[in-house]
């Protein structure tokens, strides 16, 4: 088996956040978690994970604070999976990943659902980056530039 490599003190802030939360498996664990999903069983009938990587991957979320643990809400021995503030922070990560597959992929048609307003119904608009001064922001419209205080250690990327 190969050991992963740990980026979690990267430069960069893309390869810390993938630190965190970049396998498949952590993304659909926190998207089941947003769904309403909280206990093991859940998580392994839904995603139809074996129970040693379900197992792992939930350790790893409650070890970076992404999900914490609670007693089971119905007063049984089990355990659910809540997400915490920095959990419910993926979320526009994961829209912004739904949306990117519902305007590129090769079938959107054949997506399950859509994203609605709960109190009005409507299709939810689509994520944009805009300037402190409102303006669309696209890729070209941007530059990284270093934080005056940063204790650099190599060539920071995007």
């Amino acid at each position: 088996m190969v050991k992963r490599t740990s980026l979690e003190s990267a430069d960069c802030p893309v390869a810390r956040s993938l630190d965190a939360i970049g396998d498949w498996w952590s993304l659909l664990i926190i998207r089941d978690a947003q769904l309403g999903r909280r206990r093991f069983g859940e998580f392994q009938k839904n995603l139809g994970l074996a129970k040693n990587i379900l197992t792992t991957r939930l350790r790893t979320l409650v070890e970076r604070g992404i999900l914490t643990t609670a007693p089971a809400s119905d007063g049984s021995a089990y355990l659910e999976y809540v997400l915490t503030p920095k959990g419910r922070g993926v979320f526009p990560i994961l829209v912004a990943l739904r949306q990117w597959t519902e305007e590129f992929d090769e079938a959107p048609d054949e997506i399950a659902t859509i994203l609605v307003d709960r109190d009005k119904g409507r299709p939810v608009r689509k994520l944009a980056l805009h300037a402190q001064d409102g303006r669309l922001l696209g890729p070209a419209d941007v530059v990284f530039k270093p934080r005056p205080a940063a204790k650099r250690r190599r060539h920071a990327s995007a």
